[in-house]
């Protein structure tokens, strides 16, 4: 049920007020970042300030796509997934995760429709898509919180994602992720691994900030994502809301769309051309095997290269390209940080390892 509490003091930036507004811990095992006991109630809030109070933790879940499932797959919740929109590709997440992830049952190719949503069983939406606080519905014919309460469903939302939606200015940062995380292992009783990763986020993004984080603005070099499998007739462009945006800026460049404000815009190729970035990040989707990866990096590259408008660009002559995934820049979640050095490390080479 949401409603607005007030313990005394306002949530903290990750979203998450002290369980039971009382501090409340839990005794969790170190080993797996389960709660052995304890740990609820938790209440969590949304963009708006508003609260939600979990007595328990949630034995059903649905997912609204596969950055919801992701963070509950590594926080080690994914027994608790019965059901996912938008699932991710094969090979689209490394190892054991992949295995689960596609064990996971599909209830939509996308949105996952509102009669299938409300008859699932579910106790827990983690919803993507939704805008929040009046900001306009959600994405397709979405339930009214009305719907979610008579069929039992408690709704949340990602911040990473839907406070993008509020107008909350740029992303510049990896805070909205972290407080998912944080929330997320909260409300499912794993808390110790939900440390654990941001954690091993923030040593990351640490590295890269301590080495490239103070160079001048018109010393970084310019960047364009190109987003290869979303067409290439009128490309796709990331703005400043869109967790991309962050990862560009932390890696110590500067998004050519920055001035975009929104998540995704398509403009055109002149747009691209005016700006003349410096280098082009190959942002196609997982084929779901190395191989086929690298078959379409080298088809967006021969593109840009054969393009009339592209191939004068100046990364294109210079070859000034980077091999890195869409999921991992675009989808909020763990391998944002990783992505954040590797293009530091491709960028900056003798600043960043």
């Amino acid at each position: 049920m949401r409603s607005r509490v007030w313990c005394g003091t306002a949530a903290t930036v990750l979203g998450l007020l002290a369980a039971g507004c009382g501090g409340g811990k839990g005794v969790e095992d170190k080993g797996t970042g389960k709660a052995a006991a304890g740990g609820h109630p938790v209440t969590v809030t949304d963009c708006t300030g508003a609260a939600t109070t979990f007595a328990a933790a949630p034995e059903r879940i649905v997912t609204s796509n596969a950055s919801g499932l992701e963070l509950l797959l590594r926080l080690g919740a994914g027994d608790k997934v019965v059901g996912t929109g938008f699932p991710p590709g094969k090979g689209t997440l490394p190892g054991a995760l992949d295995a689960r992830a596609q064990q996971v049952e599909v209830l939509s190719r996308t949105v996952v429709p509102k009669e299938k949503l409300l008859g699932s069983g579910a106790d827990l939406y983690l919803d993507t898509f939704a805008s929040m606080g009046g900001m306009g519905g959600g994405m397709g014919d979405a339930p009214t919180e009305e719907e979610f309460k008579a069929a039992g469903i408690t709704h949340m939302y990602l911040k990473s994602t839907a406070c993008a939606a509020m107008g909350r200015g740029p992303s510049t940062d990896l805070s909205a992720v972290e407080a998912d995380i944080t929330s997320l292992g909260a409300v499912t009783g794993t808390r110790a691994k939900a440390r654990e990763l941001v954690a091993g986020m923030r040593k990351q993004v640490d590295a890269v900030r301590k080495a490239v984080g103070g160079t001048p603005e018109d010393a970084r070099p310019t960047y364009f994502f190109f987003d290869y499998d979303a067409g290439t007739g009128q490309p796709t462009a990331v703005c400043n809301r869109q967790v991309a945006n962050a990862v560009i800026t932390l890696a110590g460049a500067r998004n050519v769309f920055a001035d975009c404000d929104g998540d995704f815009k398509q403009v055109s190729w002149e747009d691209v051309v005016s700006r003349n970035p410096d280098w082009i990040q190959l942002g196609v989707r997982n084929r779901g095997s190395e191989a086929a990866n690298e078959k379409a990096f080298d088809e967006a590259r021969r593109w840009l290269e054969g393009n009339a408008a592209t191939k004068g660009l100046k990364a294109v002559k210079d070859g000034r390209f980077l091999r890195i995934g869409s999921e991992r820049t675009t989808i909020p979640g763990v391998e944002n940080a990783a992505v954040v050095r590797q293009i530091a490390g491709t960028i900056h080479p003798g600043r960043v390892k």
